[in-house]
């Protein structure tokens, strides 16, 4: 870690504010020590997991506001530790962080449920800036309560945020936090066409591979709860809530 790298990477949280915690899986430990001291210095707390089935206990057994998470794991991999995980705690944010930088690897696990994929070697800077943009959202959803009273409309969808649940009047549909986020930033454009990259900026927090699909199995899994007529696929340019 070079000091520049070091000066962005710092994060200073405030002085009421309780630190982060991470759980950091990966059987190398040079790469857990590397990313443990730039974690410690940004001011996250850190735990450790060497194998994939130790990585799934530890997931299970406390509070995580971030997992990142190896896919080349002794014992389990990294791939059924997520599958496993998020069938458990569907919410968990998940980075995974792997040598596997194929289109179809990054596919699967954001299929899964993990909100980012960042692949080795990687700028320790980048990881940073992406574990803030996880927690930054993490803190977001969890703090949701404190917006109860907060509904968000747009014609005939209500959206209640305090709940993560929508409405197209047949009665409350509850969703997962990544579920509500695009449906709520289709309804603040409501009756436009929101461009996929965008969504995938806005929801997912960072620019991924316009290969990628995941946004359409996120609008998969909403038209199969709310209807196929409420999200309508605009050709060549990405998605739009249709309002009526």
């Amino acid at each position: 870690m070079t000091s520049q790298e070091a000066a962005q990477a710092t994060y200073t949280h405030s002085a009421d504010a309780i630190p982060a915690r991470i759980l950091v899986a990966d059987d190398e430990p040079g790469i857990r020590a590397f990313i443990g001291r730039a974690l410690d210095a940004a001011g996250y707390v850190t735990d450790f997991a060497a194998t994939g089935s130790e990585a799934l206990r530890r997931a299970l057994g406390s509070h995580y506001d971030l997992i990142i998470l190896d896919l080349v794991m002794p014992e389990l991999t990294g791939q059924v530790v997520l599958e496993r995980l998020l069938a458990a705690r569907p919410d968990q944010a998940v980075l995974v962080l792997s040598c596997l930088g194929d289109v179809a690897s990054k596919v699967e696990c954001l299929e899964h449920g993990a909100q980012d994929y960042l692949t080795k070697p990687f700028s320790l800077a980048e990881l940073l800036a992406r574990v803030r943009v996880r927690v930054r959202l993490r803190g977001i959803a969890e703090n949701a309560h404190d917006r109860a009273a907060e509904i968000v409309r747009a014609g005939s969808l209500t959206l209640d945020v305090g709940r993560l649940v929508a409405d197209i009047g047949d009665g409350a549909v509850p969703l997962t936090r990544l579920e509500f986020l695009l449906l709520r930033e289709l309804a603040e454009h409501v009756g436009q066409s929101v461009p996929k990259g965008q969504l995938l900026a806005s929801v997912w927090g960072y620019d991924f591979d316009p290969g990628s699909n995941v946004v359409d199995v996120c609008v998969r899994r909403l038209r199969s709860k709310l209807g196929f007529g409420l999200i309508k696929t605009v050709r060549g340019e990405g998605y739009q809530l249709v309002g009526h």
